[in-house]
């Protein structure tokens, strides 16, 4: 009896993590392409997507590293959940991962928003956010 108590046991829970398992391993959210138009190949565009916790004062939720072809990076964020989201990217024109800025605090490097609503001193989240739904998005971000 114990024997066979075990086996339904065994089976119910192998069934319960088949189920799991194909649950976390199907596609959720949509798709988010971005298009930087660049002045130059140097370097390649790095991409981060933000939530409006995480702007420009924490690590992106994804990040990307698009490499520059023909005066164009082109990168896309798959699964990703409806929300507000927020884009910041810049030009690694020497590869060191990092945005490098003059004595004054100012870029030295080209860098842009989502939105492209670029003013004076740092970007906002209220302009550069916008909103992801199950369609998939496609934008085009100038530097």
């Amino acid at each position: 009896m114990k024997t066979i108590i075990i086996s339904i046991g065994l089976s119910f829970f192998s069934i319960l993590l088949n189920a799991q398992s194909d649950s976390s391993t199907a596609e959720t959210g949509t798709t988010i392409t971005v298009s930087v138009p660049c002045k130059s190949d140097e370097g390649n565009v790095l991409i981060g997507l933000y939530n409006e916790n995480t702007f420009l004062k924490a690590a992106p939720i994804m990040s990307s590293s698009a490499e520059i072809i023909d005066g164009k990076a082109t990168a896309t964020f798959k699964n990703v959940t409806p929300g507000s989201y927020g884009i910041s990217l810049f030009q690694d024109k020497n590869n060191n991962k990092r945005m490098d800025f003059d004595t004054n605090g100012m870029p030295t490097e080209p860098y842009g928003v989502s939105n492209n609503n670029m003013s004076y001193g740092p970007p906002m989240w209220q302009d550069a956010k916008f909103e992801v739904s199950n369609q998939p998005v496609e934008m085009e971000i100038r530097m």
